[in-house]
């Protein structure tokens, strides 16, 4: 069955106090999206790999590639406003198969969880990588008061998000509503239940500083 997966570039570097966007800073040399690609290539090089980045960044990554000779082949498409625009736009590159959708500053995705991702895809249509809460959980109501969560009834969701191809496209066709923070809320507004797959704590999105010197830290140990 085919294999797509579509890399989410968008972030810019505000979190991460810098000018340059956080998908382009380098980690062990090589900026983070450029390791990002190459895992998916690594787990398996048949993946039709496709790659959203804002317009206005295109040239800037067209350049990267050429200056940290990176040939791992991949298409790009300009973005949207959001998220879920940019998912949709790279969505029209997408024939019949399995879909995968992945931050683009989660370098350390390994080849196990993708390949796992569409195996399981293959027979449940929508799985998302998740990982078990480490720390208590509080939630805070309207009048600011706290309350204990049971943390073994949550989950943090991770990327690799992976559907059928026709479901996911079937997804998006809906508008954008703020409650779509991922793609498994959309496809969960669509009326498709989704299937948690064990992820990875070494699996982090890369957003400030201190996933930075994390990441160096987990890059060096490998």
């Amino acid at each position: 069955m085919k294999k797509y997966a579509i890399i989410v570039a968008g972030g810019t570097g505000k979190r991460m106090g810098e000018s340059l966007p956080k998908q382009f800073l380098k980690l062990g040399g090589t900026p983070i999206l450029i390791h990002t690609l190459q895992a998916f290539y690594t787990a398996d090089p048949e993946i039709e790999l496709i790659l959203t980045l804002p317009q206005e960044e295109i040239q800037f990554w067209d350049e990267l590639n050429i200056w940290h000779q990176n040939y791992v082949e991949h298409k790009v498409v300009a973005g949207g406003e959001t998220r879920f625009h940019s998912v949709k736009n790279a969505l029209e590159l997408v024939d019949e198969g399995l879909v995968a959708v992945h931050d683009g500053v989660r370098p350390f995705v390994s080849a196990s969880i993708i390949n796992q991702s569409f195996e399981h895809a293959e027979d449940k249509k929508a799985v998302v990588t998740a990982v078990l809460m480490k720390d208590s959980v509080r939630q805070i109501d309207n009048e600011g008061k706290s309350k204990n969560i049971d943390r073994s009834s949550l989950r943090m969701i991770q990327t690799p998000q992976t559907f059928e191809a026709k479901l996911l496209k079937s997804a998006y066709s809906t508008d954008f509503k703020p409650s779509f923070t991922d793609d498994a809320s959309v496809v969960e507004a669509y009326g498709h239940k989704i299937t948690l797959i064990d992820g990875d704590y070494q699996n982090i999105k890369i957003t400030t500083p201190e996933d930075l010197i994390i990441a160096e830290a987990l890059l060096e140990a490998r």
